[in-house]
């Protein structure tokens, strides 16, 4: 029987050994102690599997940790370690080096190895491979075999869970592809798609968010156009959306672990190979200049209605990437707080859905634990949790009394409440 290790315990890694644990023995790695003990103790900080599913699987005998020679009983390693892009927005490969590094050394004969982590096309081949080798000693495809089946989580989605996104799969041989589909076949009620090369594999999942990144883009840069002309963006995509073929996108800021990150994986292979990207990389830049934007049109609104922008007091609703998820990684919204500073704004945050010290981490930012939107010359609704919605009366009570301004990045506010949104 097949004995499965999982290699990193975030928003993929975890849903999925917690998934394969109902047909498998599992173990799940993390090299983060913390991580371990909060798993081992029934808790997901992360809020993908729920106190209920997670104690069952630990009934079910999954075991986490964070010690290399409690997997060395697998035959099966998934590896879903990040896979970030650095400060040149090139792909940061560091952690799936460092997870090849530690599996090369407990890799024995017949096992296999699977990457899920988002890769360029060729990288589990040109990169992950020869590490595996140089580590353990063993042969591709003959003493070993490795696989690749894209992670498709959508953080904070309880209807698209692992068990229910169809899953694409791939092998280094035509004998590993098959049994490497029909272990993932047995836990995905989904289903599986069987792609012909790890290379396909690889290339269908970073165009999935590149393809999705585009199509934000464009409606981003409509709704830059149709600011100048005055003319309400969510009333024309409304309008538009009455075709049956109009894609229904929507504009905002573009982050996450995916959307924001992937297209530069795919951008760099091809500067690589000779080709320099227009369409993908010109998408990128759009998005990425968003924040800027929003930042800039809040302060043109506090300025129409009399506001002394240094020293003003802004609060920013919301800081994780999306709604009703704590996380907060690669998050645009950063770059909306960063421009109001510039201006020499005081800025707040406020966001009952992200861990503070965690935000305190990664962006040097300190949390608000509670709020008074009457403290307050601006705000912005960056983040639709559901939570905002009770804000609407207290913000409506505000601006009776005061020319407090407000910007909806979200269309999320009553329209009759805002003075300002994408």
């Amino acid at each position: 029987m097949k004995k499965i290790a999982v290699i990193g315990l975030g928003y993929v890694g975890l849903p999925l050994a917690v998934a394969f644990s109902e047909k498998y023995p599992v173990t799940g790695y993390d090299i983060a102690q913390w991580r371990v003990d909060e798993l081992n103790s029934g808790y997901d900080r992360t809020l993908e599997v729920s106190e209920e599913d997670l104690k069952a699987a630990i009934d079910r005998g999954i075991k986490f940790t964070n010690k290399l020679d409690e997997i060395k009983d697998a035959n099966v390693y998934i590896v879903t370690v990040p896979t970030p892009i650095d400060n040149h927005k090139n792909p940061d490969l560091t952690p799936l080096r460092k997870a090849s590094e530690a599996l090369g050394k407990v890799l024995k004969k017949g096992d296999i190895v699977i990457y899920e982590s988002t890769v360029y096309p060729g990288c589990t081949e040109e990169v992950c491979v020869p590490i595996l080798e140089k580590v353990s000693g063993l042969k591709f495809n003959e003493d070993f075999f490795v696989g690749y089946s894209p992670e498709r989580i959508n953080p904070g989605d309880k209807e698209h869970t692992v068990k229910k996104i169809l899953k694409v799969t791939s092998g280094s041989t035509p004998e590993i592809a098959k049994e490497i589909d029909e272990m993932y076949a047995s836990i995905i009620e989904a289903g599986t798609h069987l792609a012909p090369s790890i290379k396909v594999a690889e290339a269908a999942k970073v165009i999935e968010n590149a393809q999705r990144d585009i199509n934000i883009a464009f409606v981003n840069e409509l709704a830059l156009i149709f600011d100048k002309l005055g003319i309400d963006t969510k009333a024309v995509l409304e309008a538009a959306g009455t075709k049956w073929n109009f894609l229904r996108f929507t504009p905002g800021l573009v982050g996450g672990h995916c959307i924001g990150v992937d297209p530069y994986y795919l951008t760099y292979k091809a500067k690589e190979i000779g080709y320099h990207p227009e369409i993908i990389l010109a998408g990128r830049r759009l998005n990425d200049n968003m924040g800027i934007f929003v930042a800039n049109k809040l302060v043109k609104l506090m300025i129409h209605e009399g506001h002394t922008i240094k020293n003003s007091k802004v609060l920013v609703l919301g800081i994780t990437f999306k709604e009703n998820c704590p996380d907060i990684r690669n998050s645009r919204v950063i770059d909306v707080i960063r421009e109001l500073e510039d201006f020499k704004v005081d800025v707040d945050v406020y966001d009952p859905w992200a861990d503070s010290e965690e935000v305190k981490h990664e962006y040097g930012l300190e949390l608000k634990d509670n709020i008074n939107v009457n403290d307050y010359d601006g705000i912005v609704l960056a983040v639709s949790h559901n939570e905002f919605k009770e804000l609407e009366e207290p913000i409506k009570k505000a601006k009776q009394n005061s020319n407090l301004v407000v910007y909806d990045i979200k269309s999320f506010f009553d329209e009759n409440l805002v003075d300002g949104r994408l």
